[in-house]
C-alpha cells in the first residue's frame, strides 16, 4: 500500500511511483454486489491473486434509488469498504460516475433522474444545470463517505474515474463531450476529491477530457445483439492499437481514440477477468482466455492490467425495482435478476477459479519484474501478424530497452510468442527457431529450436541481469518471480515451462547465493509466495488456494486480531462429495524454519547443490487430519419445482458451494423460509443456462450476522425454465432436448446437485 507520502504520476510510458516506473494490478469489485461481513476476506483473496489496486464504480441508484434518499448502510456503505480497502493493506480507484453502466439499471442512473430530465425537459450527462445540479450533488454524497481515505490523509484512493464510456455509449463526442468531462472533473476537485490521478475510458471514440486515458479489451462480446458465433477477437494480435472496437458494440460500432498515444501510456482498466452472461448471448471465458489475452496486452506494451471484473458479486436488492440491466428500461441487453458472477478470477461467493490462479502467475511476475518492464517499449516484430483471422502465421513482440550490463552494452528484454486465439484453431510451428528483433530488424536474441503448438503462449527473458554480476543471457522458461531473504537480498529467481526437465537456462557471471529455481507450468499455477515473520520470502506449492491474511499496518505474521480472524495464511481446502477422505499437503522451498501446526514434516526427496532447484527439492509437508465432506444435498422433484434440502452441515466447514447441473433457460432458487435478511419465497439466487454447474455458496443464506457458526441445514425451492430449440440464444453448447412443454421439445431439468465443503487450514 502506498503511504501519503508516495508520489504517484505517470510519464508517456507508464505510471511512476517515487520517480520509478510502476506496474500494479487492478481489480474491480463493487462493494454494494457483495455482502459486507465478507468484504475483508474478498479483499485479502484479491491481495492473494496479485492485485494490488481495488477498482470500484458507486453506481448511483444503489444510493439514491429514492429521490432524497441516501443510503450508505450495510452491503451499500462505502466508508466501511475504504476503511477495509486500507486494512487489509490495498489502494483503490474510485469510479464515480455519475454514470457507471455495470450492467446496472440505467446504467446506474436512478429511475426519478430519468423522470425529471424528461418531465424539465433536460438531457441527461450534458452540461445542463438541472443534471450538473444533481450530479453535484451525488458527488458530495460519495465525497462525504470518502472523506479521510485519500492518498494524501494516509488512505487508499489513489485516483478517480470520471463518468465510463462517454461519447461512446451515449453522451456527446468531440469539444461538447470534451468539455463536459473537464466540467465534471473541476466539479469533483473542486468538491474535495483530491488525487494525483483522474483517469477516463479511452477506447471506442470516447472522450477523456484530457485526464488520463485508460483501455479495455474482452475475449469475447456477450452484448453483441448476435445470436451466432462471431469473428475471432483481436485481443489475441500483438499491436501497437490500443482500442477494442467491440466494447459497448451494443451501443453502437466503436471507433478510433480520440487522445494522442504518444502522450499517455498504456493502461488497461477493463481487461475481462471474464465475462457477464446476457440472456441471449451466452459466453463461456476460460482462463487460458484470460491469461492468453493479458499476455498479449503486456506484450503490445500495457503497463497496467486492469481486470473487471476480477470478483463477481449479485446484485442488492431494490427498494422500487430490481437493479439489473434490461431490455424493458430501454437497454440492448437482459441479465440476471441477481447473479453478476461475470465467471471472474473470484466468482460470485467467493470461489477462486482456475482464472484466478492462472492471471495470478502474470501478476507475481509484474509485482517482481513490473518496475523493468515499464521502462521497455513495445518493439514490433517481423511476420507478426495484424488481423486475429490469420491462422498460419505466428504471432510474436518483443519489449526491450538498451541497458549496461557489467560494462556491456545490451539490449534486454523479453520475447513474446502467442499462438492462442479463442474456439479457433491455429497452424502449429514445429522446430521452429525463435528470434526477438530490435526495431531496425536487427536480431537481438536467438533461443533454441522448440515446437510450437496451437493454444501455446509465454514469453522468454534474454539479456536480463541477476544479481550483482550475472545475466541470464537467454531461456526457454517463463519468469514467474524473485525470492529474497529476511535482510532483502535476492535469494532465488524462480521459471516455470510447459515441460519443466527441458527447462535451460545460458547464464553468464557468477550467480554466488542466487538460485534458479524452475516448475512446470502446472506446479506455477498453484504456486504463492509467502512471507515468514523474520521476512524471508518462500514458495508454496498447494492444490488448494494459499489466501494471505495479514491485516493492519503492522503486517504481522501470526496472532488473532480482535474479531478473531486470522493474521497469516490460510488453505482453502475444498474436498467434494465423493466420500472419500482427503490429504492436504504442501511443497515449500527454501524450507520453514517451523513446522506449522497440524502439519508433519517430511524430509524433501532431494537436495540440490547446484544452482538450479526444482520441486523435487521441495520441502513437503502434510496436514495430521484427512478431510471429509459430509453434507448431504437432496433434490426431489414436485409438481411446479425442485425441493432442495442440504443437511449435515459440520461445524468445522467454513462454506459449502452447491453445483446444480441443469439444463434450461435458466434457473431461480427461493428461500423456503425467513434466514438472515431474506424471507420466504424470496428469490435469493438465479443463473443463466451456460452449460457450466450452477455454483451457490450457502454461507451467505444459513450464516447469520453476528453467528460465527453456519446453520446445520439449508432449505430452498429450485425453478428451472424451459429452453427452447427455437429460441433465440447464443450457447456454445446446447444441452440434449429431452424434455416437452408447452407442445415442444426443451430442455428443463436437474441432473445432479453435488456439494463442495471448504475448510480452513491456517498455515501460521
Amino acid at each position: 500500500m502506498l503511504s501519503k507520502d508516495s508520489q504517484l504520476s505517470f510519464n508517456t510510458m507508464s505510471l511512476t511511483l517515487d520517480g520509478k516506473g510502476f506496474y500494479p494490478v487492478m481489480g474491480e469489485m463493487h462493494f454494494s454486489r457483495y455482502r459486507n461481513r465478507y468484504w475483508e476476506e474478498e479483499l485479502c483473496k484479491m491481495k492473494s491473486g496479485g492485485v494490488s489496486i481495488v477498482s470500484l464504480y458507486t453506481i448511483w441508484i444503489h444510493h439514491e434509488e429514492i429521490r432524497g434518499e441516501f443510503d450508505f448502510s450495510g452491503d451499500r456503505n462505502l466508508r466501511k469498504f475504504l476503511g477495509t480497502v486500507k486494512n487489509v493493506g490495498l489502494n483503490c480507484i474510485l469510479r464515480i460516475g455519475p454514470w457507471a453502466h455495470g450492467e446496472a439499471r440505467n446504467g446506474g442512473f436512478p429511475d426519478w433522474l430519468l423522470e425529471d430530465a424528461k418531465e424539465k425537459g433536460y438531457e441527461l450527462r450534458s452540461n445542463a444545470p438541472e443534471y450538473l445540479e444533481h450530479a453535484r450533488n451525488f458527488y458530495e454524497h460519495i465525497y462525504e463517505q470518502a472523506k479521510g481515505f485519500f492518498l494524501k490523509d494516509g488512505g487508499p484512493i489513489i485516483g478517480v474515474q470520471i463518468e465510463n464510456e462517454y461519447g461512446h455509449c451515449g453522451g456527446f463526442g468531440g469539444e461538447e463531450g470534451e468539455k463536459h468531462m473537464r466540467t465534471l472533473r473541476d466539479m469533483a476537485v473542486e468538491i474535495g476529491f483530491d488525487v494525483p490521478i483522474y483517469t477516463a475510458t479511452g477506447w471506442g471514440g470516447a472522450v477523456t477530457g484530457g485526464m488520463l486515458p485508460v483501455m479495455g479489451g474482452y475475449c469475447e462480446a456477450p452484448w453483441d445483439q448476435r445470436t451466432t458465433e462471431i469473428e475471432p477477437s483481436g485481443n489475441y494480435i500483438f499491436t501497437k492499437e490500443r482500442n477494442d472496437h467491440n466494447i459497448g458494440s451494443d451501443h453502437g460500432l466503436g471507433v478510433g481514440i480520440t487522445f494522442d498515444m504518444d502522450k499517455f501510456p498504456y493502461l488497461t482498466a477493463e481487461l475481462g477477468g471474464g465475462l457477464q452472461v446476457t440472456h441471449h448471448r451466452r459466453c463461456i471465458a476460460t482462463g487460458t482466455d484470460t491469461e492468453a489475452m493479458s499476455m498479449v496486452k503486456m506484450g503490445s506494451g500495457a503497463n497496467l492490467l486492469g481486470y473487471y471484473m476480477y470478483h463477481g458479486g449479485t446484485n442488492p436488492e431494490g427498494k422500487l425495482t430490481t437493479l439489473q440491466e434490461s431490455r424493458e428500461t430501454g437497454y440492448p441487453n437482459d441479465l440476471p435478476v441477481l447473479s453478476y458472477d461475470f465467471n471472474a478470477p473470484i466468482k460470485e461467493y467467493g470461489q477462486m477459479s482456475e482464472t484466478y490462479r492462472r492471471v495470478r502467475r502474470l501478476s507475481m511476475f509484474t509485482a517482481d519484474f513490473g518496475e523493468t518492464l515499464c521502462d521497455m517499449p513495445y518493439i514490433p516484430q517481423p511476420g507478426n501478424p495484424d488481423k486475429p483471422d490469420n491462422s498460419s502465421d505466428l504471432r510474436t513482440a518483443v519489449r526491450a530497452v538498451k541497458k549496461d550490463i557489467n560494462g556491456e552494452e545490451l539490449m534486454s528484454g523479453f520475447l513474446f510468442v502467442n499462438n492462442y486465439q479463442r474456439r479457433y484453431e491455429l497452424e502449429a510451428h514445429d522446430a521452429i527457431t525463435l528470434k526477438a528483433h530490435d526495431e531496425n530488424g536487427n536480431v537481438i536474441a536467438e533461443f533454441e529450436e522448440r515446437d510450437v503448438k496451437n493454444g501455446d503462449y509465454f514469453f522468454y527473458p534474454f539479456n536480463m541481469p541477476i544479481g550483482f554480476d550475472a545475466v541470464l543471457k537467454k531461456a526457454n522458461m517463463i519468469p514467474l518471480c524473485i525470492l529474497h531473504d529476511e535482510r532483502g537480498r535476492e535469494n532465488a529467481y524462480v521459471f516455470y515451462a510447459d515441460e519443466r526437465d527441458s527447462a535451460a537456462a545460458e547464464i553468464e557471471g557468477d550467480l554466488g547465493s542466487i538460485k534458479i529455481v524452475t516448475l512446470s507450468s502446472f506446479e506455477a499455477e498453484h504456486t504463492v509466495k509467502i512471507t515468514d515473520e523474520r521476512g524471508a520470502e518462500h514458495l508454496v506449492i498447494c492444490e488448494y488456494d494459499v489466501v494471505d491474511r495479514i491485516i493492519g499496518s503492522n503486517q504481522r505474521r501470526s496472532g488473532v486480531l480482535e474479531n478473531g480472524n486470522p493474521n497469516g495464511y490460510e488453505i482453502y481446502a475444498e474436498i467434494p462429495s465423493d466420500g472419500k477422505e482427503h490429504t492436504v499437503s504442501f511443497r515449500v522451498w527454501p524450507d520453514l524454519d517451523e513446522t506449522p501446526s497440524g502439519f508433519i514434516h517430511a524430509d524433501a526427496e532431494n537436495v540440490s547443490d547446484t544452482y538450479m532447484v526444482d520441486s523435487m527439492d521441495f520441502a513437503d509437508y502434510r496436514y495430521v487430519d484427512s478431510l471429509l465432506n459430509p453434507v448431504k444435498a437432496e433434490i426431489k422433484e414436485d409438481e411446479k419445482a425442485y425441493q432442495l434440502n442440504v443437511t449435515s452441515i459440520d461445524e468445522e466447514i467454513d462454506e459449502v458451494y452447491l453445483h446444480i447441473k441443469y439444463a434450461g433457460d435458466r434457473g431461480e432458487l427461493f428461500a423456503k423460509s425467513d434466514i438472515d435478511i431474506f424471507h420466504e419465497g424470496e428469490l435469493i439466487a438465479d443463473s443463466f443456462y451456460t452449460g457450466q454447474d450452477w455454483e451457490i455458496g450457502l454461507k451467505r443464506f444459513i450464516g447469520s450476522e453476528g453467528k460465527t457458526e453456519m446453520e446445520e441445514s439449508f432449505e430452498g425451492e429450485v425453478v428451472i425454465h424451459p429452453l427452447f430449440e427455437d429460441q433465440e440464444i447464443y450457447l456454445q453448447e446446447w444441452p440434449q432436448l429431452s424434455e416437452e412443454a408447452e407442445g415442444k421439445k426443451c430442455a428443463c431439468r436437474i441432473d445432479a446437485v453435488e456439494s463442495v465443503a471448504q475448510y480452513k487450514i491456517k498455515l501460521w
